[in-house]
């Protein structure tokens, strides 16, 4: 029995809530429109643009993040720091979609549980920043919000937010969505053809071979299965896939939070799983505030700096009724700080009782710049932060039930270490990113088998 059966679902909305009604509290991160007339136009047109996804798709989402709590599936959430309009093309999607299910099939077939595949990206246009202005050579200027708000390039004109930005981003989230589920409709996923996957590069990985032996171990499987049934097997040609990013700018957000025929309550249709960043958690804020109407389920950002107490406030504010599959917590603390931090949130929230499902990040807190001042972050230090994760909740008594990560499937140099050994020179072959370093799709891959050998599943030559 899942959990969706044992607690019925709320049935009433939130009190004193509606799409707008963000706007009465403190909203951080937010840029400067100077033209005001033009963002109302904007967003009078987004409110009119089709929604992106779908509720029965978000209740799919919502039924199996359920299931996760119970420790009966793991979450893969997985994709670009912040994504750019110019990569909007067929390879690169598909790239980003074969290395996560690479990744999920490592997990599959080691941890012998369903994972649930989301990606970071088709929304992903948005990032938060540490200051409002960036200065060079005497020149002051907004800082780079995302493609959502305005462009990366040092000039005054690119850098003005834009409201007309809102409409693009639906339009190449819309593209990004349907082509992922093009793909994933014509067996682009099937395990019977897993060849098919194997990105161009995997060939020269170190992890070759143990990628290739688990690969062969599954088709062996499906055969086997199909011979005995004798029938083929048709549930294994498709996955579901989802799709989530932060929920940071709130007039976009606004625009595509909808209501649906015969159900109560209000959607957001940009995306199946939003999430709350770190630096807009603020329990009285305006973030916090937009999503506690939602029937979506949702996602908050846990830092070192939180206390308990906080943390059951939040818990209260965002699920007052336990909903299964609603909330899930996404600890980053870094490989420094997580063993401090951690368990006494762990605890509190073991203590109280409440129904979340707890996922790390181990990219977020292991972030530092070289002496050029290139952002960087050590797989060492990613894996470490991972493998202590793992323990601390088995220490307490709790689950790490997922993980989410800043990857992508392109062969780019942007975080030093993994199986090669890159180094802080490699850094500049392929650096690519406008935001925050990724993992690449070798270093990914091995991430996700030394989760399976870290959880003593999968006797892998790593």
């Amino acid at each position: 029995m899942s959990a969706a059966e044992t607690r019925p679902e709320p049935v009433r909305e939130p009190e004193n809530w509606s799409p707008t009604s963000w706007q009465s509290f403190p909203a951080l991160q937010q840029p400067t429109y100077r033209d005001t007339a033009a963002l109302d136009a904007a967003k009078e047109e987004l409110a009119r643009l089709p929604p992106l996804v779908t509720s029965w798709e978000i209740f799919e989402l919502k039924r199996q993040l359920a299931e996760a709590q119970e420790g009966k599936r793991f979450l893969l959430q997985g994709g670009d720091c912040a994504e750019n309009f110019s990569d909007c093309e067929s390879s690169i999607i598909s790239n980003r979609l074969k290395v996560l299910l690479q990744m999920s099939v490592a997990l599959v077939y080691g941890l012998r549980l369903p994972v649930i595949r989301v990606g970071r990206f088709a929304g992903q246009y948005a990032k938060p920043r540490s200051a409002d202005t960036e200065t060079r050579d005497g020149l002051t200027l907004p800082c780079y919000r995302g493609e959502l708000v305005n462009g990366s390039e040092f000039t005054e004109a690119t850098r003005e937010p834009d409201p007309r930005r809102m409409i693009k981003a639906h339009a190449r989230s819309a593209m990004t969505m349907n082509f992922v589920r093009a793909l994933i409709e014509g067996g682009f996923a099937d395990l019977h053809h897993p060849e098919y996957w194997d990105l161009e590069w995997m060939r020269h990985s170190p992890r070759a071979a143990d990628y290739q032996h688990m690969i062969s171990a599954i088709g062996n499987s499906v055969r086997f299965m199909e011979t005995l049934s004798g029938t083929r097997i048709h549930n294994v040609n498709r996955v579901d896939f989802f799709t989530s990013h932060e929920a940071l700018l709130l007039p976009y957000e606004e625009c595509l939070t909808r209501q649906v025929p015969r159900q109560w309550g209000w959607f957001n249709l940009s995306t199946h799983f939003p999430w709350i960043g770190l630096r807009t958690a603020n329990l009285d804020g305006a973030h916090v505030e937009y999503m506690r109407g939602l029937r979506n389920p949702i996602a908050v950002k846990v830092g070192a700096s939180v206390t308990p107490d906080d943390l059951i406030r939040l818990i209260d504010r965002l699920n007052p009724e336990d909903e299964p599959g609603r909330l899930t917590l996404i600890h980053r603390m870094g490989r420094a700080g997580i063993a401090k931090g951690l368990p006494p949130l762990l605890e509190a929230v073991k203590r109280e009782g409440r129904r979340v499902l707890w996922v790390a990040d181990p990219m977020h807190g292991n972030t530092e710049s070289t002496a050029t001042g290139v952002k960087t972050r050590r797989f060492e230090n990613v894996f470490g932060e991972l493998e202590l994760a793992f323990d601390l909740h088995a220490a307490v008594g709790t689950r790490l039930g997922g993980v989410h990560l800043e990857l992508t499937g392109e062969n780019v140099t942007e975080c030093m270490g993994g199986a090669r050994d890159l180094t802080e020179t490699d850094l500049a072959r392929a650096y690519r990113s406008a935001v925050d370093p990724r993992l690449n799709y070798e270093q990914s891959l091995e991430l996700a088998m030394l989760i399976v050998r870290k959880r003593g599943a999968l006797p892998v030559s790593i």
